[in-house]
């Protein structure tokens, strides 16, 4: 009598099966996370170039407002701290929000600071992650114009013939009131840059 053998190959390939699966679903849900994380780089490539180019606008505003002053010292304190009247620059928040693929909203807290929350226009996807063909990603920033120029005005009695001297980070201008076709640009007068 030949000893009885039993056949175990048939039952490896359910298991096979299963692991293939289980592989595969971890490949989709990477795959949706991987979808979700570009969607919410663009979102926040459109918050910051938002969020700088309504600044940079509203610094130019500044930087020809203090011009517009350049003969009036006293009021270039105001001009630095941004307590003059501006125009609206939240249009160019939502001008680099569009060509980025996003909505922009726009606000500005106080003079010197512009603050916009993207919308990625795309949503995240069809994925094995349910709801997420509706998900669009939103992010956020916040933009500072940061003046750079220091003065000291002149005592009483110095009559009102002479301009202070301007220091704007590593130069010093000397301002002539009879010739004023050498002045800082607003690059000169502001730095904007983002905010933590």
């Amino acid at each position: 009598m030949r000893p009885r053998r039993y056949r175990d190959s048939g039952q490896a390939f359910p298991i096979y099966i299963t692991v293939v699966a289980g592989l595969l679903f971890l490949a989709l849900a990477y795959l949706a996370v991987g979808q979700a994380a570009v969607n919410r780089s663009g979102a926040q490539t459109a918050a910051d170039a938002a969020a700088l180019a309504a600044a940079q606008n509203r610094r130019n505003q500044l930087a020809a407002k203090w011009v517009e002053d350049v003969l009036d010292p006293t009021k270039w304190k105001d001009d630095f701290q941004g307590k003059v009247p501006l125009e609206p620059s939240c249009w160019r928040a939502d001008q680099l929000a569009a060509q980025n693929k996003a909505q922009a909203k726009c606000d500005s807290p106080d003079p010197l600071t512009v603050t916009v929350t993207a919308r990625a226009d795309e949503s995240v996807g069809e994925s094995v992650v349910p709801g997420s063909e509706n998900f669009h990603s939103t992010a956020s920033a916040r933009a500072v114009i940061e003046p750079l120029c220091t003065f000291e005005l002149p005592g009483e009695g110095a009559g009102g013939k002479t301009l202070p001297q301007l220091t704007c980070k590593d130069r010093d201008w000397d301002l002539n009131p009879d010739d004023l076709t050498d002045l800082p640009g607003p690059e000169d007068l502001f730095d904007v840059h983002l905010a933590d």
